[in-house]
């Protein structure tokens, strides 16, 4: 039997792919080699922890008479600067790593190399790739070539990508283990993703939150090839015989499952930016246009506490400056929506300054009057 397991167990286990582990891009490589850093330094507390309680346990067990007894033990300063420095230690050192990790690997962060040793410079242009999860599939759109796919993904080995992700309907994940870690897609919102991939061949993308009926068979396609490569599958995909308009695409928004790739030669101008404004049907508005209007309707815009509306009636929030990179003559206070208002003069309102410092301590005898009198019942 034991001969039986040893020679089925490589068959058994050939099916398995560590992809997570053995990835094809860097970024991904990076996420990797933290987990097995955070693991290793966690394991030089778990290993000895364990080891000592086996020791401990056999030393010490009661058949053993020549182990010391000593039942007033209870204090060693040297074990106690053993037991708390080291794991303090580790945690410092875990803190730092999760720190510089955090900032290196942002996903919306441009990639600072496309390999080990192969810095990428700051005026690189990544390709812009606009991602959209429906029900069940996925859409990819490629501004720059001009044509969109659905569960199929094509990219150019070792070029930068910048992946523009958002959803339809409810949160899915975007996901391609051998080239990054997982980023969700939530309607109505954007998240971004900076990625490569640098070794050819064919990868699987999935979702990683469920999302409904559809969800075990939502996934695609993710093809590495060279620019050759890339540049030839750009002119097949101009030359499929569909077109992504708004009318084919609201078909292609509804619910559907096991869809096979689809290919269009052309797609909807500004696509993505009405999916992402929720406004893909006729007579919707846009989510972008209710926030302006409502930025033009700001009775503090005028005055420098609203939030400024470009020439292009885009918000300019990413141009404001937070409070510690303003100068103090910047600085001011926005009005307190709750504070009272003072009252005309002579007014007797509650609103008015004088009348409020009488009426709010007049009342006071007579509140300390009742409350006396009801504890007297």
């Amino acid at each position: 039997m034991r001969t039986a397991v040893a020679l089925l167990a490589p068959a058994l286990l050939g099916g398995c792919d560590w992809v997570v582990m053995n990835p094809s891009g860097d970024v991904a490589r990076q996420q990797a080699n933290l987990i097995l850093w955070s693991t290793g330094l966690m394991l030089l507390i778990i290993v000895p922890v364990i080891a000592l309680t086996i020791l401990f346990a056999w030393k010490y067990r009661h058949t053993n008479e020549e182990a010391d007894y000593e039942p007033h033990w209870d204090h060693s300063t040297g074990l106690e600067l053993i037991i708390w420095s080291a794991p303090l230690m580790i945690v410092i050192a875990l803190g730092a790593l999760t720190w510089i990790s955090t900032h290196a690997l942002d996903p919306y962060r441009p990639l600072a190399r496309l390999e080990p040793g192969k810095v990428l410079a700051k005026t690189d242009k990544p390709l812009e790739i606009q991602v959209v999860s429906l029900d069940w599939k996925w859409l990819f759109i490629y501004p720059e070539q001009g044509v969109a796919t659905v569960n199929e993904l094509v990219l150019p080995m070792n070029r930068q990508v910048r992946f523009r992700i958002t959803s339809s309907s409810v949160m899915n994940t975007f996901y391609v283990p051998a080239m990054a870690g997982m980023i969700y897609s939530m309607p109505g919102m954007e998240t971004r993703l900076h990625a490569v991939l640098n070794k050819p061949g064919r990868f699987e993308g999935l979702s990683a939150n469920y999302s409904g009926a559809g969800f075990s068979d939502m996934h695609f396609t993710v093809d590495s090839v060279d620019d050759a490569g890339f540049a030839k599958w750009a002119s097949e995909a101009r030359s499929a015989p569909a077109k992504l308009d708004m009318a084919t695409y609201i078909q292609l928004e509804k619910p559907s499952e096991k869809v096979p790739a689809i290919r269009y030669a052309a797609f909807q101008p500004q696509l993505f930016d009405r999916i992402l404004g929720m406004c893909t049907k006729p007579g919707e508005t846009c989510m972008q246009a209710t926030m302006m209007k409502d930025g033009a309707r700001d009775p503090h815009r005028d005055s420098g506490h609203g939030s400024p509306v470009n020439d292009s009636g885009h918000m300019r929030g990413s141009e404001s400056k937070g409070a510690l990179q303003k100068e103090p003559e910047e600085k001011g206070s926005s009005p307190h929506r709750n504070a009272p208002r003072p009252a005309p003069p002579g007014s007797n309102k509650p609103g008015n300054e004088d009348n409020r410092s009488m009426t709010s301590a007049a009342p006071l005898p007579a509140m300390l009057t009742g409350l006396t009198a009801a504890a007297r019942s």
